[in-house]
């Protein structure tokens, strides 16, 4: 059975997990504060507590996991955190994956991150991909822009579910 590993577990992330669930697919999502983990949990979820801000935290969730989605394009955060966790520790996190079963990673391209840092994190999965022929995937669909599209967390869910589960050809 698959697992994927969803770091930034929120609203949106729930509810990739409970389709991902739902086509059988063990999931395991992540929150940098405890009272995030009892949400992740109640989805049917399991919770792991991990600070993508510290790559250490995250890898030590990896090792069972064959994909891992860093949903965090609409992540809260100071400046500096978020620069960090869509770039420096986005790549230390993309340099370790390699020595692990991780056969997958799907990221959060747009949302309400500064769009210079979620183009810096598109970058760093394409050189990832390039570099270590790891299959990726960036989820290109703002769920913000209700101009667009009828339902965009819907269609952002077909992409993020679809992403994931592509992964492996499910």
């Amino acid at each position: 059975m698959a697992r994927a590993l969803i770091v930034g577990c929120g609203c949106r992330g729930r509810a990739a997990g409970k389709r991902l669930l739902a086509v059988g697919w063990q999931v395991r999502g992540t929150s940098r504060h405890r009272e995030g983990l009892a949400l992740i949990e109640e989805a049917g979820i399991e919770p792991a507590l991990a600070d993508p801000a510290d790559p250490g935290t995250v890898l030590e969730l990896i090792d069972d996991v064959a994909v891992v989605a860093w949903l965090l394009g609409s992540a809260e955060g100071s400046e500096e955190e978020l620069s960090a966790i869509h770039g420096p520790r986005l790549d230390r996190v993309l340099e370790r994956i390699v020595e692990t079963p991780v056969r997958g990673f799907v990221y959060d391209g747009k949302g309400s991150v500064d769009p210079v840092l979620l183009e810096h994190g598109k970058e760093a999965i394409e050189a990832a991909s390039e570099t270590w022929n790891l299959p990726v995937c960036c989820l290109l669909v703002d769920p913000r822009d209700d101009e667009t599209w009828q339902n965009p967390i819907e269609i952002w869910l077909d992409s993020a579910v679809g992403g994931i589960a592509g992964m492996l050809d499910l």
